[in-house]
């Protein structure tokens, strides 16, 4: 059974999202940039099962939860929502949350573990994202995420030819129902994209300058990251190198590594079975005591 929750983020802004089992040690899954909570649904029942309390956040901007008036959308704005609803749950739940973060997830939990608030989280997992990306390939996701912001699609099947051309190499879904949570229906009958266009809008105005700032930031916080610590890169990731991970393990000697073989960047979309079974494997060897606050 499904559980409609809502937190409160940083600036008062109202998060929403699943719960996925009732019982058991918390597991909170932070999205991809552009992506909703729904991109975990596969993940979030099958940790149920596996005896897990999945928690599958909407960011902020992104799906029903608010679209910020400030518009901030920087890495720390989402580390910041991050540590209020660790915060939360541990409250709620007496232990702290093993945080499963996508690239813009992952990010905002190696700044709120590593910089912002540290103990927030009891377990890392960084999904196909470390401090340092290649440039190239996140030029190429922010292009895709631009190139219908400000027209939107016709229908769900525009949106599925759209993705199917960006990503030949996943198999197109039998059903559309999963793609329709990501659009929204506008004034205009026009589908678009759930998630506010100012996210990315702050991506493109970022010069060389703030970018490099950022990465700064990332691996001084990645540097001081002492929790169980697990990174799973796609084998065919667009952002990732072995080279990235080299780095990252330098930065984190104790992480683990997990290498998706056959998987992009949408690792969770890509192989999502393959995924899940590394996912649940580091979550059984983890200690999970009650959480002193």
């Amino acid at each position: 059974m499904v559980k409609a929750l809502s937190f409160t983020g940083a600036e008062g802004n109202r998060l929403v999202a699943d719960r996925f089992g009732e019982e058991g040690a918390p597991v909170l899954l932070l999205h991809g940039g552009g992506q909703t909570r729904h991109a975990w649904a596969g993940t979030g029942e099958r940790l149920a099962r596996a005896g897990f309390s999945a928690v599958c956040l909407d960011q902020r901007g992104h799906g029903e939860s608010d679209w910020v008036p400030s518009g901030n959308y920087t890495f720390l704005d989402f580390g910041r929502d991050l540590v209020r609803v660790a915060s939360t749950l541990t409250a709620e739940q007496g232990r702290r949350p093993v945080l499963i973060g996508a690239s813009l997830g992952g990010l905002a939990g190696i700044l709120a573990e590593g910089h912002l608030a540290p103990g927030s989280l009891s377990a890392l997992v960084l999904v196909d994202i470390t401090p340092r990306v290649d440039l190239g390939g996140a030029s190429k996701i922010v292009e895709f995420m631009s190139a219908n912001m400000t027209d939107g699609f016709a229908s769900v099947e525009d949106a599925a030819d759209a993705i199917a051309a960006y990503l030949p190499h996943r198999p197109r879904p039998a059903s559309l129902e999963g793609l329709a949570k990501n659009l929204r229906p506008t004034a205009d009958g026009r589908l678009r994209w759930h998630w506010d266009p100012r996210f990315i809008s702050a991506r493109h105005s970022d010069g060389d300058v703030a970018r490099a700032m950022a990465e700064d930031e990332l691996i001084a916080a990645a540097r001081h990251l002492a929790l169980p610590v697990l990174l799973v890169r796609g084998g065919r990731s667009e952002l990732v190198s072995e080279a990235h991970v080299e780095e990252f393990q330098s930065l984190v000697p104790h992480a683990r590594f997990v290498d998706v073989e056959a998987a992009g960047h949408m690792v969770a979309g890509d192989r999502n079975d393959v995924f899940t079974d590394a996912l649940v494997d580091f979550l059984e060897t983890l200690e999970a005591p009650a959480a002193p606050v």
